[in-house]
């Protein structure tokens, strides 16, 4: 299984802005889709955003679109989640996962990845 590491969550105010990484351990980054998760308190685990491996096409959940933008780089085996106008309703553990040539149709599920990073806090106040 390929090795993830969330960083640059932290404590900002709303209207704020964060970036987010995720690093994985493969030298065939460019073969895996990636996704961002989030799961606020006492709610479930929710799909952020996903690139593809290949054509790096992005995907957003509604609430997201506009605010939220992911990107990778392929060369330092990065993704990273620019996240504007962040509201309180975004404080959450931000998790990302990954997997192999996964189809791209069903990147919005879980049941795509087999790779999990351990999480990185994001935390909104009003």
């Amino acid at each position: 299984q390929v090795q993830l590491v969330e960083s640059g969550g932290g404590s900002v105010r709303a209207g704020d802005s964060l970036t987010l990484a995720c690093e994985a351990s493969t030298r065939t980054f460019d073969l895996y889709t990636v996704a961002w998760f989030r799961q606020a308190p006492e709610r479930g685990r929710e799909f952020v955003a996903a690139i593809a491996w290949g054509t790096s096409s992005t995907t957003y959940a509604d609430s997201m679109k506009g605010r939220f933008t992911i990107s990778r780089d392929n060369a330092k085996s990065t993704v990273y989640l620019q996240m504007n106008s962040l509201k309180p309703e975004d404080t959450a553990v931000y998790y990302c996962a990954t997997g192999m040539m996964t189809s791209w149709p069903r990147a919005t599920s879980e049941d795509q990845y087999n790779s999990w990073g351990q999480g990185t806090q994001v935390t909104v106040s009003s």
